[in-house]
């Protein structure tokens, strides 16, 4: 995750790091699940786009071997130090200004990464433009605005609460130019950038430990914004974390949408 203009979720604070850290466990497995189906494979050159953490890096690494290239990037790279071994190459890079870091990847992915920046379209055609022929391209993200509620069964106050705060996130996301809509627009966008055989899937976990981790991480890194923007109260955000560390609400994340294609 990187600070792009106002993006709210900024790399370089402990509750983003931990913002990352819980990503993979809720969508690591879909990622893979999906790199699997292009058959990567030793020597493959692939570019992991706006990396904050190691978990998919450090996958790609063993999946490509010694033969093959991993390029991780993005604005804020020191989460990276730990796979900065070969085939792992760690590069501090824009993908929304600069140019890519190569135009023959077998592979090009980015997860959670578009919908924040303020030019995604340059985004995503320096991605397609990073591709050799035939290379297959894959964005994940999320669609907040697609299932907006924490907690979907609201029957009670610490239910309406955790929901009335995952608003108040959301207000800023849109107030900062985060696209909350973007996830269920890859498909197309996709298609325009000119791939084929493009393909999508969404993956929405209702209730997971790992939801409880998100969220906590996300109050946490948001938490004086809200408070600032009039959005939630000092106590009501204590009560809410509380309620998350108690372990008794069936938190959901946000729709993660899979969208893939291969350059002609």
């Amino acid at each position: 995750m990187v600070r792009i203009d106002g993006y709210l979720l900024g790399n370089r604070q402990t509750e983003a790091g931990e913002h990352g850290d819980a990503l993979g466990p809720l969508f690591d497995s879909t990622t893979f699940r999906h790199l699997e189906g292009f058959g990567i494979g030793p020597g493959w050159q692939c570019w992991e786009v706006g990396a904050g953490g190691t978990s998919v890096v450090s996958w790609l690494a063993k999946k490509v071997g010694p033969t093959g290239r991993v390029v991780a990037t993005g604005l804020d790279t020191s989460g990276l130090a730990p796979a900065a071994r070969p085939p792992v190459e760690v590069r501090a890079h824009d993908v929304g200004a600069d140019e890519p870091p190569g135009e023959d990847f077998d592979l090009v992915h980015a997860r959670v990464v578009l919908s924040h920046l303020p030019d995604h379209e340059r985004a995503l055609r320096s991605m397609v433009e990073a591709l050799r022929p035939g290379g297959r391209l894959l964005v994940e993200d999320v669609d907040p605005a697609l299932q907006p509620l924490l907690c979907l069964d609201e029957y009670g106050p610490e239910q309406q609460l955790a929901n009335r705060l995952r608003r108040g996130v959301h207000t800023l996301l849109a107030d900062r130019g985060a696209d909350l809509s973007y996830g269920r627009r890859l498909p197309r966008l996709l298609r325009e950038a000119g791939l084929r055989r493009v393909a999508a899937d969404a993956y929405f976990p209702v209730a997971s430990p790992a939801c409880a981790a998100l969220e906590s991480a996300t109050i946490r890194e948001t938490r004086d914004d809200l408070v600032t923007a009039g959005l939630a109260a000092d106590q009501d955000i204590d009560r809410h974390l509380a309620n998350v560390n108690a372990g008794g609400l069936d938190l959901a994340a946000a729709p993660m949408i899979s969208a893939w294609g291969r350059k002609a």
